[in-house]
């Protein structure tokens, strides 16, 4: 059996289509060897919605299916969903040092969304690129206001106190 029969898609005719893949596993074997042979590590990385004054984890944001984004068709136009509400998507990435686990990375996306009207705005590729910058460790919340900020502090805190107290003071001056 060819390489292209084993991963041939249903309906592709006699002749399947070997289909690129990017898997998204815990691996700590990041080598990449060839296309679509790497793989990313999203085991340490939560994904949390900032709706208003409220902060809650949905993990559906890491594939762009958190409950404010699901029936929402989005636009990189800001002009189609200028009667949309600001929200914040926050990837938070968690390490791991001697005294446990830590709040290591912190970014914040904006998009708003008029649940009225089923119209968004958002601009993907800044998403995927904080998403990146959240696992490199780097923080970037300077698009929040105080009241985000202060509810995304109150859950991270809540969560795992321990892991608050653990993570570095860049992240807690960030977050006030």
């Amino acid at each position: 059996m060819s390489t292209n029969e084993t991963n041939a898609q249903p309906g592709a005719g006699e002749q399947g289509k070997k289909l690129p893949s990017l898997n998204i596993i815990s691996n700590k074997e990041t080598k990449h060897r060839g296309f679509g042979q790497g793989t990313i590590d999203l085991s340490q990385l939560s994904s949390v919605i900032i709706d208003g004054d409220e902060a809650y984890l949905d993990m559906g944001a890491l594939h762009a299916k958190s409950k404010i984004e699901k029936g929402i068709k989005f636009t990189t136009d800001k002009s189609e969903a200028q009667n949309g509400r600001p929200c914040w998507i926050v990837w938070v990435a968690v390490d791991f040092k001697e005294e446990g686990k830590y709040y290591a990375g912190v970014t914040s996306c904006e998009m708003l969304v008029d649940t009225e009207a089923r119209r968004g705005w958002k601009i993907l590729a800044d998403h995927v690129n904080r998403m990146d910058y959240a696992l490199k460790r780097r923080i970037m919340v300077d698009n929040l206001g105080a009241a985000q900020k202060a509810a995304l502090k109150r859950l991270l805190i809540e969560t795992d106190p321990k892991m608050w107290e653990l993570s570095e003071p860049n992240i807690k001056e960030a977050l006030g």
